[in-house]
């Protein structure tokens, strides 16, 4: 039996990033032993998120090479679930975050969470994105002329 390819928003056309959730035990050295994993490798983080609970937490990282990525993650017995989000590249001036939530709830989109990157693609300051309508989110930050960055667009981007 054939079956069809799973519907993916970056297949329909949306400029999404991959996120990894990686799941790490609550101890001492965990995030240290997460991160030397890229260490002697050219995969480079460029945004992360670490959500702490009582005995484990999730490190939300953005990768610019996240099929290698996560390769290497579950290779070193890390569990990890991937997701799609948007990068928000951020207007100039003091009121960005404002205009993007603004111009997010006039769209009628809710916000599961943000993060920031840790790099600065094209000079501005740029924000990860979960939004609870993907494409609804896109066309209201399009019609408001935001930018919008693929996976692409961060793996052009040079430290």
């Amino acid at each position: 039996m054939e079956t069809e390819p799973f519907e993916t928003a970056e297949a329909q056309g949306i400029p999404t990033v991959r996120q990894q959730s990686v799941f790490v035990e609550n101890s001492v050295g965990q995030l240290l032993r997460l991160t030397r994993l890229f260490d002697q490798t050219d995969v480079r983080i460029l945004a992360l998120s670490i959500v702490n609970s009582v005995d484990c937490a999730i490190c939300r990282m953005i990768l610019d090479e996240p099929d290698r990525g996560y390769d290497l993650l579950t290779g070193a017995g890390f569990k990890v679930s991937e997701a799609e989000l948007l990068v928000v590249a951020l207007p100039h001036g003091k009121r960005a975050l404002l205009h993007t939530w603004t111009a997010l709830l006039n769209g009628e989109v809710n916000i599961h969470y943000t993060y920031p990157l840790l790099i600065r693609p094209n000079e501005c300051a740029a924000i990860a994105v979960l939004p609870d309508a993907m494409e609804q989110a896109v066309d209201v930050l399009r019609s408001r002329r935001f930018q919008l960055l693929d996976q692409d667009d961060l793996r052009k981007f040079d430290f």
